[in-house]
């Protein structure tokens, strides 16, 4: 049995530069997560979890996206699924001390929001 790599499909995979825009996806994808994605799927099954999926209709729009851009995946899903590892840009990974992630939390930013210099 392959292990499983999940990514958040917003932020991770759809560039997502200027947020929520009433659903839609509008961005290309984040530059180089296509070819990282592909070659790990080599090794991995590949699921893209979304909030989106929610919807069969957004679930279906975002199955579009990945493969208009040629991304392999095996799942789109609105389900935290049991995982090897989950790639999201609003993670903080927790290293076992509480007061790390305090201070974690406390300065949390997006890779956007530092990008865009919004705090």
């Amino acid at each position: 049995m392959r292990k499983t790599i999940v990514f958040d499909f917003d932020g991770v995979i759809h560039k997502y530069s200027n947020g929520w825009q009433d659903g839609k996806i509008y961005d290309e994808p984040v530059e180089g997560i296509k070819d990282l994605i592909n070659e790990l799927h080599k090794d991995f099954d590949i699921y893209v979890v979304t909030t989106r999926a929610r919807e069969l209709s957004q679930q279906l729009a975002v199955e579009e996206y990945l493969q208009k851009h040629e991304i392999e995946y095996d799942c789109v899903t609105s389900i935290k699924v049991p995982a090897q590892m989950y790639i999201d840009d609003r993670g903080i990974c927790f290293n076992g001390k509480v007061e790390d992630l305090r201070k974690s939390i406390a300065t949390f930013r997006t890779w956007q929001d530092k990008q865009n210099k919004l705090f």
